[in-house]
């Protein structure tokens, strides 16, 4: 058997050979090379059972979705090499980042996620930038109804300074006569429309392009395990298995399934907060081109109301129901599952009996019969913050509470900076945070 010296001065040799070609950003070279240029072979670089084992990433990330996607964007371009793992593909509809359609929005009630949104919008010029694609449309938002508070909105949008009107319900009814108002309106110019599925495979591609970013489809995991202080073996369900130093967990709804299995401290999994995976329930209705007066609708903004008994959120659909009409829920209407495992797809007649009902009542522009349903997943901590942490080399990103989408890039910047050490997270998004918490409401 060899020495442990010529086994170092075999490595050394190794990490020579290499000539640069690869881009190497860690010793774990021997491994790195094929990864990244899967048509050269190993030469000089094969691993024999003499050498130490070590690990095939710096990094793995569990779920491609819009969380997964922007952590392996954000480390990818910080020069890691990143394994993506995905149990089917990249925003499928099985998960939460499916389709073209999702809110972008400043209102929010707490100043903390109000300036996230402002720091994300950065991220978002960025990715549009980088890709050359189009991911936020615009189209305005509207903020109405006595629980949701406009003015108290409209006070948060000028401490983080996003250009917003508040309106009386006359005034924005002669503005969006589609709409019935029950309260003073808030108007924010800037909210949009963003595309949840392209924006994953934005992300992923531009990981890619880096050189330092793989992505394996149908690799669903079954468990992750320490293997001393090299770091991580994630195992799939078929017995494959992916080594890394440090595993980033964006499971969304599947988290309550995962998360005995994902080598976390015990009183950190203690300490989780209970979620709530709700399979909720859209709808498109198709938009009347005037109203009885023959008189043309202007274009529709997204919205939010929130009075006693209503809690609605809606905006104009995508390409995946024709853009031909609003797309609105109720929030948090759904079934709770246990987790993502448990969804069956099914629309409940008497949510859609509602949603009907709240047409008629609010939403004259609309014709008040749906054409197209379908559901998603919101994965809920009880005070609909987010949780972003890290537990002895495992970050967990997750879960988002049903309002992430618009934080994909700042989400992807908080999870690489605790992988890699360069920064912090709000201290309301640590687990340690929400001990004791309580529902808010819609956040």
């Amino acid at each position: 058997m060899r020495s442990a010296r010529s086994i170092r001065g075999r490595q050394a040799r190794s990490r020579r050979g290499c000539g640069g070609r690869c881009r190497c950003a860690s010793v774990s070279c021997t491994n790195r090379f094929t990864q990244v240029h899967p048509r050269l072979s190993f030469g000089r670089h094969t691993l024999t059972e003499e050498m130490p084992r070590m690990p095939t990433s710096d990094y793995i990330v569990i779920g491609a979705g819009i969380a997964g996607a922007s952590a392996a964007w954000r480390l990818a371009q910080r020069g890691a090499h990143v394994t993506v793992l995905e149990r089917t593909t990249p925003a499928n509809a099985a998960g939460s980042s499916h389709g073209s359609a999702r809110i972008f929005r400043y209102a929010y009630a707490q100043p903390l996620y109000a300036g996230l949104v402002v720091r994300a919008k950065t991220g978002w010029d960025e990715l549009e930038r980088l890709s050359g694609t189009p991911l936020i449309s615009p189209t305005g938002a509207v903020d109405f109804g006595a629980d949701r508070r406009p003015q108290d909105l409209a006070h948060v949008l000028d401490t983080v300074g996003v250009e917003h009107e508040l309106l009386d319900a006359g005034a924005a009814q002669e503005r969006w006569p589609q709409f019935n108002f029950d309260s003073d309106v808030l108007w924010q110019p800037g909210a949009g429309v963003l595309d949840a599925e392209t924006t994953v495979q934005t992300m992923l591609a531009l990981a890619q392009a880096t050189g330092f970013a793989e992505v394996r489809t149908n690799w669903n995991v079954a468990s992750v395990r320490r293997i001393g202080s090299a770091g991580f073996e994630v195992r799939s369900v078929t017995g494959e298995t992916v080594t890394g130093k440090k595993v980033i967990v964006a499971a969304g709804g599947w988290l309550p399934h995962l998360l005995r299995d994902l080598a976390l401290p015990e009183a950190f999994v203690r300490s989780f907060p209970a979620l709530e995976v709700r399979q909720e329930q859209a709808f498109h209705m198709p938009w009347r081109d005037t109203d009885d007066a023959g008189q043309p609708y202007p274009s529709w903004p997204t919205f939010i109301h929130n009075r006693a008994g209503v809690d609605v959120y809606g905006l104009p659909g995508g390409r995946d129901a024709g853009h031909r009409g609003q797309k609105f829920a109720r929030f948090n209407g759904g079934k709770v599952l246990p987790s993502a495992l448990d969804q069956d797809g099914e629309i409940l007649p008497e949510m859609r009996d509602w949603i009907i009902g709240y047409a008629r009542e609010f939403l004259p522009g609309l014709v008040p019969e749906p054409y197209a349903e379908t559901t998603c997943l919101f994965t809920n901590t009880p005070s609909e913050d987010f949780v972003i942490d890290e537990a002895d080399g495992v970050i967990v990103v997750s879960a988002c509470s049903g309002h992430g989408a618009k934080f994909a890039p700042v989400l992807g910047e908080l999870g690489a900076d605790l992988a890699t050490g360069a920064g912090a997270v709000p201290a309301e998004f640590r687990v340690a945070a929400h001990a004791g918490s309580r529902p808010r409401g819609s956040a």
